[in-house]
């Protein structure tokens, strides 16, 4: 219990941080999901190709996580926004435990409020049919494709994410090449199961709206994508060379996993 008040003492703007980027995220999903696809939007009478319709939201859900990752608050925190993430860096021992369940609570915490954001906002046209809380379930070739689809992604996510951020050369363009992920997957995998790869993110669309098609395959699938991608480069890689819990370490701001203050170096890489 004295950990657990410490950690809330020392670290809780961390934990809002958290908080505010997946519920921004999903501010952006739930704006651009109805503008893309509420039937009386003038932009959905614009572009009325699907896949065009998939670009555009691959392309605003891309650039707002590339946001979220640059800015101020997600250089703190690391701007995991995802318990699968957080859950991979724990697996690591690069999270502390505590620091671990509270990213993980203010998460589903800050998902959920952004998605009442937009639902106060936007009313039916968000709420209701086709929109539906922008929701994540299955495509229209069912639970088995969705299950596969949301595992390989979660692989090469969290498998870029490690390689990219300990590499000197590499670690500054992790967040831009997440955001690319994200854009192609958006494109090409949410046909499958909806893109979810974040159980956070599922349950907050899945809360208010009743809706929990296949709710077990999001919480299942990006796990343990992740943690695969995680032992595979253990073997290949090794732990010693898993820098950070952090996305993208920038040196101005301070650390609560690796106790970064003013300055870092990494032994190992000089």
């Amino acid at each position: 219990m004295n950990k657990m008040i410490l950690a809330l003492k020392r670290h809780w703007p961390e934990y809002l941080i958290e908080a505010w980027g997946l519920g921004l995220f999903m501010v952006a999903a739930g704006v651009v999901g109805t503008v893309l696809f509420y039937p009386q939007s003038p932009i959905h009478q614009t572009i009325t190709n699907p896949w065009m319709q998939r670009v555009v939201m691959g392309l605003g859900m891309g650039l707002t996580a590339m946001a979220i990752m640059y800015s101020p608050w997600g250089k703190r925190s690391g701007a995991h926004i995802n318990p699968a993430v957080t859950l991979t860096f724990y697996r690591l021992n690069k999270i502390a435990a505590w620091d671990a369940f509270f990213y993980i609570v203010f998460q589903f915490l800050g998902g959920f409020l952004g998605v009442v954001i937009v639902a106060l906002l936007l009313r039916d046209s968000f709420t209701q049919a086709p929109v539906d809380y922008v929701v994540t379930v299955p495509g229209k070739l069912g639970v088995l494709p969705a299950l596969l689809g949301e595992y390989l992604i979660a692989v090469i996510m969290m498998g870029m994410v490690l390689y990219t951020s300990n590499q000197p050369k590499l670690e500054r363009f992790t967040p831009f090449f997440a955001g690319c992920l994200i854009v192609s997957y958006v494109i090409f995998e949410s046909p499958l199961s909806g893109f979810g790869m974040n159980p956070a993110r599922t349950v907050a669309s899945a809360l208010p709206s009743g809706i929990w098609t296949a709710i077990w395959l999001y919480f299942v699938a990006p796990i343990a994508g992740m943690l695969t991608a995680a032992e595979l480069y253990l073997r290949m890689i090794g732990h010693r060379n898993i820098f950070c819990a952090k996305l993208y370490h920038d040196p101005l701001y301070r650390c609560i996993h690796c106790g970064h203050l003013i300055h870092w170096r990494r032994p190992h890489l000089r």
